[in-house]
């Protein structure tokens, strides 16, 4: 069946930037803006939203399958320039402000999560931030040869979100704080090892999928006759390097270290004189945490650490009042000003360094901007 537009609405581009379609029982959803690599506009998070409530409540609809369109990317993320030029002009509330995208992005996050419906997302080609808070909800999470996953916020002064305070529990404490601090870029096979994929498949095996479902019998068990659409038979992913430098991560990511300390650790170990394999890692993880947001790497640790032992609606309520502090009183505008428009690579972050990192202002952050009962999201979960 060809892709439809998923909305009757008057579109200014050739194609509407989400397609809905169903294939022997089993709806997809296709993220549609290749060009900026699926980046998530808030339109398109409210079009999802509603597309997943009509797949709910239709009854020849068996399951949802989530993609990427084009062979680069299954979501890049939220549309973070559309956010800071939201945040620049003052526009917090209302139906179009920036508190409202997070909203409404954090609610479709969680209705994902606790969709009734067997649920497949396609981790194909770049998949980070926004593209992880869907992704990760799916009960069939499919990552490729092509993929390449990450949690890169700290680098623009805000902190892993989208749930990542929780599913990236799903991670030894260690691997959780060096994947939320340094925004590390993972592989496929990273993914599976490390728990944010269920199957690691060919990249060129998913491209033929649709065929294969349209000649599957889906029926009786949807979740195992999903899979085997799906999984590709006889591969086995390589390992990644993230299980290569294993020893070194469980060394220096130590939840008993505050990211200052995970520093003077990452420095001592380079005058040992490491291999060549060891110095390289150290040095990529000590730019990371000595050129990102010093306030937002340490309130992201703290909000890690807090995550394991939050449920899912938690994470959500802690992740959105740190946003909140973050846009409105941290480093996010100049994180975006210096990585993503002027692009000069030189932030001033305010503090300028972990040293100056105050206690009282990381717990500033974690203190939620509202009281329980009046919440944006007070209701999730209950």
């Amino acid at each position: 069946m060809n892709a439809i537009p998923a909305s009757t609405q008057v579109s200014t581009e050739a194609e509407p930037d989400v397609l809905f379609r169903v294939v022997n029982r089993v709806a997809i959803v296709t993220l549609n803006r290749p060009a900026a690599l699926n980046a998530l506009s808030h339109a398109m998070v409210r079009e999802i939203a509603g597309l997943l409530e009509r797949v709910r409540r239709d009854d020849a609809i068996v399951a949802l399958v989530l993609e990427g369109a084009g062979p680069k990317g299954f979501c890049a993320g939220g549309d973070v320039r559309a956010i800071d030029r939201l945040a620049r002009a003052g526009e917090r509330l209302g139906e179009e402000g920036w508190q409202q995208f997070f909203v409404d992005e954090y609610r479709l996050d969680y209705a994902l999560h606790t969709f009734d419906k067997p649920l497949v997302a396609l981790l194909d080609g770049v998949t980070m931030g926004g593209g992880m808070g869907l992704g990760q909800a799916a009960a069939l999470r499919v990552a490729t040869t092509r993929t390449k996953i990450a949690m890169p916020e700290t680098r623009i002064g805000l902190l892993p979100d989208v749930g990542a305070t929780h599913f990236l529990a799903r991670m030894p404490v260690e691997t959780e704080l060096y994947v939320g601090l340094t925004g590390a870029m993972l592989s496929g096979a990273d993914a599976l090892h490390c728990h944010l994929a269920d199957v690691c498949v060919p990249g060129e095996w998913l491209d033929g999928y649709e065929a294969r479902l349209a000649q599957t019998h889906v029926d009786g068990n949807v979740r195992e006759t999903l899979r085997r659409v799906f999984d590709a038979p006889c591969h086995e992913a390589n390992a990644g390097a993230l299980s290569a430098h294993a020893a070194l991560i469980a060394k220096h990511f130590n939840r008993r270290l505050r990211v200052f300390d995970i520093v003077a650790s990452l420095r001592a170990d380079l005058e040992r004189e490491p291999s060549d394999a060891d110095r390289a890692w150290l040095e990529a993880t000590l730019e990371a945490l000595t050129h990102y947001s010093p306030t937002m790497l340490e309130v992201t640790r703290e909000a890690l650490l807090r995550g394991r032992q939050m449920t899912l609606a938690e994470s959500f309520r802690m992740e959105l009042g740190i946003v909140a502090r973050a846009i409105e009183e941290g480093d996010f505008c100049e994180g975006v000003r210096a990585h993503l428009i002027d692009k000069d690579r030189k932030p001033r972050w305010a503090p300028a360094t972990l040293a100056e990192v105050r206690d009282q202002r990381v717990q500033h952050f974690l203190c939620s901007p509202w009281r329980a009962q009046v919440h944006p999201l007070a209701d999730l979960g209950a």
